[in-house]
């Protein structure tokens, strides 16, 4: 093909090319296989049809970042989600999305209906592009529902392991039980040779969110991503609360609506909003939660009440257990922030991955690393 042939939408269009590709972006971390090379093929096509019917906008994207059947339906929520509306069914005259104003689901429109207050001007896809880096501390209560209904799209892949177990395949070593097992109702003539590989499962995921007075205003947003998480892989996913103590509360994030998950996880709290002893909380982790092969992720801005030299302690146990440790700091999204806390400078040595928690586009960060075989190799303070 002659690449110089192919139109592409207007190079000065920053706005655009930015608007799209933060759709493929969304569309990657609800699970769709819109990879680069697709999202280079919905932006050629967009090349030639444009962008003025919102009909072709929804066949060019289907067509182009979806990657099979399975797709389909998280591609519609996606496309629901990021532009006004939904799925477009039919060509008709009127239904456009603006080449310079992409229409995105207007912050807390909803919630303005409902009380009767003028909806103003709705957001448009750049400014839902912006509110993916926004600190959830900074943001207002309708941006903060906007993000965490966009938190439970999540859907990000997992790290596999090879399991213990086979399964029945067409290459691997020989299953002898089986191969004897079909001759003998052949009449004892091995007609042919069975074979068997190991499985691969997920890998388990443990995490540890930090409910404390200093975490306030990151803790609920924290603890919706784990509801995802939960919701993505119930057999394979933990999660603790941690305050002044350690408690459960995988079964109350089992529940498929999030609202209805963090009222069972508000009841089952008991230590809300007070201080932290992450030292003591990770020594109850260790003994209720066997953290061996798994991936340990710890969501909390490392403010330890009393001596961190406990905390240090607990982190070398976990590190030589864990496949993996990541911390998720929701400071770390500032430029300026140093991990100069006692308890974050205890944890360190010992994690294998440090990364930021404060906005959307973090915790699709992170999702993606949970789903990578790999880390970022060792944090240093």
């Amino acid at each position: 093909m002659n690449h110089e042939a192919v139109r592409r939408p207007p190079p000065g269009d920053g706005v655009l090319v930015a608007t799209m590709t933060g759709f493929a972006r969304t569309l990657r971390a609800a699970g769709v296989g819109a990879d680069h090379q697709r999202t280079q093929s919905f932006l050629t096509a967009l090349g030639h049809l444009g962008v003025a019917n919102a009909h072709e906008v929804y066949w060019a994207g289907r067509l182009t970042l979806c990657a099979g059947p399975d797709d389909l339906p998280k591609y519609d929520r996606c496309f629901a989600a990021y532009f006004a509306g939904a799925r477009p069914p039919a060509r008709r005259a009127g239904t456009t999305v603006s080449v310079t104003r992409p229409v995105a689901v207007p912050y807390g429109s909803r919630e303005r209906e409902e009380s009767g207050e003028p909806s103003g001007v709705p957001a448009t896809a750049s400014e839902a592009e912006v509110l993916r880096h926004r600190d959830v501390a900074r943001m207002s209560e309708a941006e903060r529902r906007e993000v965490h209904r966009l938190l439970a799209l999540l859907r990000g892949a997992r790290e596999r392991r090879v399991s213990r177990r086979f399964t029945p395949s067409h290459r691997g070593v020989l299953d002898p039980r089986r191969t004897v097992r079909e001759a003998l109702r052949d009449g004892g003539e091995p007609a042919r040779l069975r074979r068997r590989a190991r499985r691969d499962r997920p890998r388990r995921v443990v995490m540890l969110v930090d409910v404390s007075g200093s975490m306030a205003p990151y803790a609920d947003t924290m603890l919706r991503f784990a509801h995802a998480l939960v919701r993505a892989e119930p057999r394979a996913t933990e999660v603790f609360s941690a305050g002044t103590r350690l408690t459960r509360i995988t079964a109350e994030l089992r529940h498929r609506d999030p609202g209805v998950a963090m009222d069972a996880v508000s009841a089952a709290v008991p230590d809300w909003s007070g201080g932290t002893r992450l030292g003591e909380e990770l020594r109850a982790l260790l003994r209720l939660a066997d953290p061996r092969g798994a991936v340990v992720v710890i969501a909390s801005d490392g403010w330890e009440r009393g001596s961190a030299e406990p905390l240090g302690v607990q982190m070398a146990r976990l590190s030589r257990l864990a496949h993996r440790v990541i911390w998720v700091n929701p400071h770390k999204g500032d430029p300026a922030y140093r991990p100069l806390t006692a308890g974050m400078r205890a944890a360190l040595p010992y994690v294998t991955d440090f990364v930021a928690g404060h906005s959307l586009a973090a915790f699709e960060d992170l999702a993606a690393l949970l789903g990578s075989s790999s880390g970022g190799g060792r944090a240093h303070a």
